[in-house]
């Protein structure tokens, strides 16, 4: 819910708020950046759409038309960022994102440097812009304070020095999340199709024991996300602490329903 003050937008169910108050969130990837999926999306009821210009054909100006249909059904944004760069994360924050997936954050040092590109100076090094379209193009005049507090800054592990390093990348402060990412992890140890492979299992362990051991009785984080395996459902994540979870696929999604339409017709008696 959103409400005017001044010409100020305050929000009070942004997806930082409903993570740090112990909701589990449950949403999918855009990969085609199609804005008509990204509607449907937005109207079936996922608690969040990640556009994700890490491995989707689209940029920003792609990902723009997206963005508003998400914004008509009232549906916030993640982006995943196809790199850790200032240049992206700048630009999707000011498209109006509520979090930012950093990939293949590997040590405290990269987590620190992705931390500043979301925060304005003396935090950090984002660069000002006052008519982005986050900021109702100039029409908020305390989204700056906002941006900084209401983002939600997530780092992804995929490989075994991410795992290694967890505590001292979730112990930076600014990092809201951990992502596990277990077919990266996979790839990462050589057993690119098999990520339920025991190594993965005992290295996922290791991040979910790390980052729930660091997590504020406040309701502050360090906190736990996910990539999940289609068909896996909400008990197994919520049970282990997981507070922001993506199983699916937009294309994938379309793709399987696409089979099945052929299979049904084509056995049809």
């Amino acid at each position: 819910m959103e409400n005017m003050n001044n010409g100020s937008i305050i929000t009070t169910k942004t997806l930082k708020f409903r993570v740090q108050n112990g909701e589990v969130l449950y949403g999918v990837s855009l990969l085609s950046f199609s804005p008509t999926v990204a509607e449907i999306l937005g109207y079936v009821g996922y608690d969040f759409v990640l556009i994700d210009m890490e491995h989707g054909p689209g940029g920003i100006s792609d990902a723009l038309p997206c963005i508003h249909a998400l914004a008509a059904t009232q549906t916030p944004a993640i982006f995943r960022v196809p790199e850790n760069s200032p240049v992206w994360v700048r630009k999707a924050i000011d498209l109006g994102a509520q979090g930012i997936i950093f990939p293949m954050i590997d040590d405290p040092e990269s987590a620190t440097k992705a931390v500043s590109y979301c925060r304005y100076p003396p935090a950090g090094v984002r660069v000002a812009g006052s008519i982005a379209r986050a900021s109702r193009y100039g029409l908020d005049p305390n989204y700056p304070d906002q941006s900084d507090k209401e983002l939600l800054i997530i780092c992804q592990i995929e490989s075994e020095a991410g795992v290694k390093n967890v505590k001292d990348i979730a112990s930076v402060d600014g990092v809201d999340m951990i992502m596990v990412g277990p077919l990266d992890l996979s790839a990462s140890i050589g057993c690119l199709t098999n990520p339920k492979n025991e190594r993965v299992k005992k290295m996922i362990d290791e991040v979910e024991k790390t980052v729930l051991g660091l997590e504020g009785k406040d309701g502050v984080g360090p906190f736990l996300g996910r990539f999940g395996a289609a068909g896996d459902g909400r008990e197994q994540y919520q049970n282990r602490g997981y507070r922001l979870i993506r199983v699916n696929v937009d294309v994938i999604l379309f793709k399987n329903a696409c089979l099945e339409d052929i299979k049904k017709f084509k056995s049809a008696k």
